[in-house]
């Protein structure tokens, strides 16, 4: 993703503008980056298509509807499945103080979809106070977006991250809660106990988030809807569209319909918290 390609210099410089955005142009071709920091901090999106990000502890699957904030010096990676046309909006150091402290996922908003747009038509080089102003609309939406909840968060203890890696690389693993403990080395009870300590999520819920997560992946890339309940392991189609209506607000073939390239991410539907 060529595009989206920026000197390193310029990311990391303490200097220049508080906030400059650049925007990829769509491709059909996926890119990936692999784990690397910047002084500056950074918020990046997509305007159409699937993003996977990874960071300390986490994998999170970011479509069109979030993006992802990351304070300056963290540690990530970033790779795309199918078409992607996606932006990032570095911010100065400096100005990060009022910004969240730990990487999250924001639900994009259409002001700041709108601000970081206007923002990446402008050169690299100190904002005069026209600029500034849509440069603070940017902080105020990373600063007061809500937090978004989705995201898939790795456990720590050893056994239990070859467990879950072993799921994310084939979420449709049906194997139970008994037969994962035996196969990790570790017992019934610790792998549960665990599993919600270190993630938050009981073992259930957690492969179930692996399953969407691989869904969002597949439906960017084309696949059917009933072909992915099927490679996921769902006992039929339906439940597999009422469970990601229940988490996404629409169903997968309205999801995928806004994949499509100049498709607009309006961000429709909330997702359902319980």
């Amino acid at each position: 993703m060529a595009a989206l390609t920026i000197d390193r210099s310029l990311v990391d410089a303490s200097d220049g503008p508080v906030v400059f955005v650049v925007a990829g142009r769509c491709q059909d071709t996926e890119f990936a980056q692999g784990p690397h920091r910047h002084a500056r901090g950074q918020l990046f999106g997509s305007l159409q298509g699937l993003l996977s990000v990874g960071v300390e502890g986490g994998v999170w699957v970011v479509p069109a509807i979030h993006a992802v904030w990351l304070p300056p010096h963290h540690v990530h990676s970033a790779r795309s499945h199918g078409p992607f046309n996606g932006w990032s909006a570095y911010i100065a150091e400096a100005a990060c103080g009022t910004l969240p402290r730990r990487p999250c996922t924001l639900r994009v908003s259409g002001l700041l979809r709108e601000a970081v747009l206007r923002a990446s038509s402008w050169p690299i080089e100190p904002l005069d106070e026209a600029r500034g102003h849509v440069a603070a609309v940017i902080l105020d939406e990373i600063r007061n977006l809500p937090v978004e909840t989705f995201g898939l968060p790795l456990p720590k203890e050893v056994r239990l991250e070859r467990i879950a890696r072993a799921l994310i690389d084939d979420p449709a693993d049906a194997r139970s809660l008994e037969q994962w403990a035996e196969w990790g080395a570790v017992s019934t009870r610790t792998l549960s106990r665990r599993f919600v300590a270190e993630t938050g999520f009981n073992f259930t819920a957690w492969r179930q988030r692996a399953r969407l997560m691989r869904a969002l992946e597949l439906l960017a890339a084309g696949t059917p809807v009933t072909s992915i309940a099927i490679e996921l392991g769902y006992s039929t189609a339906t439940a597999f569209i009422n469970l990601f209506r229940k988490t996404f607000g629409e169903t997968p073939a309205v999801y995928r319909e806004r994949l499509r390239p100049g498709a607009a991410a309006t961000g429709h539907g909330e997702p359902n918290r319980a």
